[in-house]
């Protein structure tokens, strides 16, 4: 929002919120319905065009955004280093609203202006038309009615909102009030309408230009310079003629140069070109080399997780992730991606993040949750983790935290089966284990005196139940298979604090991996604390009367920068306890592995992580009992 909002801000769908798109459906039915029922020889399908027209402007922006996440997470020519956070996606959310006005204007100009009826694919004089209406007027007139929005008055009122954002992603070139996007799309009519006006348009010229219009918006704002210095080393003039990524940033961090549209020449006519700009795009080009410090490897948990990843579609990525039934029919993209991910590359980068001077990133294995159930993939995904393991050495990595990818005893032997082959490494792995337990036990409420247990059998599941065995609680275990596992992995001395369940009665459930069925939530007390020790949630909650906590987890501190995104199900600037438990480590400098049977001092760890600003998740936190 601008600081001081003008007429016109908003624009006129915003109380519909995701419905906004039904305001396209009358002109969609009326452009089929017309189609369907006109003779062969009076149908148009020039109208027909604008909705698939609109879609592929929705993907070409899209894919703008998934390039420049993963680049600004990965690459070395990111322009501007500073962060993106949750106040920015949530400003930029509504990019795809200036689609819709597009689309709403191209239904009515297309049924009221001569010329748009059955409109010729191709017109090679409205291509020479467009062109040069736009490096004449458009450019001229774009130059000199951006400088009048940074007149105060303007600015305050409409520009400002756009300019909120000095991190800039593809989007937020399309950040702007309603009042500010009426002059644009004024601006951009003007070689359409001459095409009209002079019988010279065509379906390729305009959606041609109009993509233009859309490419180098994104390529201008998206953070990461991707224009070779060749370019312009064998096209001299085009220097005046095409800007660069780096050239339009610097108008977002100087505020008064590089005005320009997409052609610098005017900036340099009235001198308005920043002085910095070769040099910038230089510096951008040559990169700065960036070896982080942690990694934390993850793998999306369902088909539909895909789309929660940062570099996927941003508004759900800032939102813990839930079911979306629309994205269900989107299911052959995931599987498309993972299987190229698979075929050229072992992992990909999803999330970079600043914790004063440690850097830290966030590396994807293309596999979901239901592969890591297969005995068929078990070999193949240790084979890609063991390979993120050794790139992320050669790279110098201080930390590599497994956390999804620490899939058990079974699996990977919680990671400890890379230290046996790589006896040498000098990075070390951290499963989290430590602080996952000790989250768990600063959850239970103080004074309780017994707590059902259920899941299998794990490394997490034995240390708490032997910390609580040791301080006199109870644990009341679900399953004569699992009972007896435990009590081999206890000391004997603890074994009358360990009880084979008869009854639901305790108050505290400690609950595994989403086994927690309806029926059986149906049979617990009231006031109920269900705490789950794993890294998945119970698939269904459905008691009010009942208490239902996150997954081990804590608060980051806000000298935690660029975190932009929700990790799976957890709120906002919240991290998973195995996540954190890598941090940590690498702030403290502790030079051990925490994997196979190794855990780190649970109190020890627990107060590590306060006093680096960690916190308990508002309401879950207790005395360690």
């Amino acid at each position: 929002m601008a600081s001081k909002p003008g007429l016109l801000t908003d624009w006129p769908w915003q109380k519909l919120g995701n419905l906004k798109y039904l305001v396209l459906a009358p002109w969609v039915v009326h452009s089929v319905y017309s189609f369907v029922t006109k003779d062969e020889t009076e149908r148009d399908i020039t109208n027909l065009l604008i909705f698939p027209f609109l879609l592929w402007r929705l993907l070409h922006n899209q894919l703008w955004i998934s390039l420049a996440r993963y680049h600004t997470a990965k690459s070395k020519h990111r322009i501007v280093d500073k962060s993106i956070e949750f106040e920015q996606v949530d400003r930029e959310r509504n990019w795809d609203d200036q689609i819709i006005l597009n689309g709403l204007l191209y239904y009515i100009g297309f049924m009221y202006l001569p010329g748009t009826s059955r409109m010729p694919i191709w017109r090679w004089k409205g291509l020479v038309l467009t062109t040069l209406l736009h490096m004449g007027p458009v450019e001229f007139l774009y130059y000199w009615f951006h400088r009048a929005l940074h007149h105060h008055f303007l600015y305050s009122r409409y520009h400002s909102h756009h300019h909120s954002s000095i991190v800039t992603e593809p989007i937020t070139a399309v950040i702007h009030p309603f009042a500010e996007h009426i002059g644009y799309f004024l601006l951009f009519s003007i070689p359409v309408l001459s095409m009209l006006f002079t019988r010279t348009a065509s379906v390729v010229v305009f959606v041609g230009y109009v993509t233009y219009i859309d490419f180098m918006n994104c390529m201008g704002h998206c953070n990461f310079e991707l224009v070779p210095k060749w370019v312009f080393n064998i096209f001299p003039f085009l220097k005046y003629l095409m800007y660069t990524p780096s050239f339009h940033s610097l108008h977002h961090t100087q505020f008064r140069t590089n005005y320009s549209l997409f052609m610098p020449f005017y900036d340099y006519i009235y001198g308005t070109m920043d002085k910095s700009t070769d040099k910038l795009y230089e510096d951008s080009l040559k990169g700065r080399k960036e070896t982080p410090d942690v990694v934390h490897l993850m793998h999306p948990t369902t088909l539909q997780s895909f789309y929660h990843l940062p570099p996927a579609i941003a508004s759900l990525a800032s939102e813990p992730y839930s079911s979306r039934w629309y994205l269900s029919m989107f299911w052959p993209i995931p599987y498309e991606f993972m299987l190229l991910t698979w075929i050229f590359g072992s992992t990909f980068t999803v999330e970079r993040n600043v914790f004063d001077k440690l850097k830290m990133q966030t590396w994807a294995i293309p596999r979901f949750s239901f592969h890591y159930s297969s005995p068929s993939q078990k070999d193949a995904i240790n084979s890609v983790i063991e390979r993120a393991v050794l790139e992320a050495e050669n790279e110098g990595v201080k930390v590599l935290s497994l956390g999804l990818l620490n899939q058990g005893e079974q699996f990977n032997g919680n990671g400890e089966i890379y230290v046996q082959k790589h006896p040498n490494l000098k990075i070390r792995i951290v499963d989290g284990s430590s602080l996952a337990v000790a989250v768990v036990l600063h959850s239970i409420p103080k004074g309780t005196k017994e707590v059902l247990l259920r899941g299998n059998i794990s490394k997490v599941v034995c240390a708490i139940a032997k910390n609580l065995c040791q301080r006199g609680i109870q644990v009341v275990v679900v399953g004569k298979d699992n009972f007896d596992k435990l009590m081999l992995r206890i000391p004997t001395e603890l074994w009358t604090n360990l009880l084979l369940s008869t009854s639901y009665t305790q108050k505290v459930w400690l609950v595994g991996d989403g086994e927690l069925s309806e029926k059986e939530q149906a049979g617990a007390a009231e006031g109920t604390h269900f705490i789950p020790w794993s890294q998945f949630p119970p698939k269904k909650k459905v008691r009010k009367d009942c208490i239902y906590y996150s997954t081990p987890a804590m608060t980051i501190p806000k000298a935690l920068q660029n975190v932009y995104s929700c990790e799976n199900w957890l709120p906002r600037r919240v991290m998973s306890a195995w996540r954190v438990a890598g941090i940590v480590h690498a702030l403290e400098g502790w030079d051990a592995h925490e994997c196979g049977d190794t855990m780190f001092d649970m109190e020890k760890i627990w107060l590590a992580s306060l006093r680096h600003g960690f916190l308990p998740v508002q309401g879950q936190g207790h005395p360690l009992i």
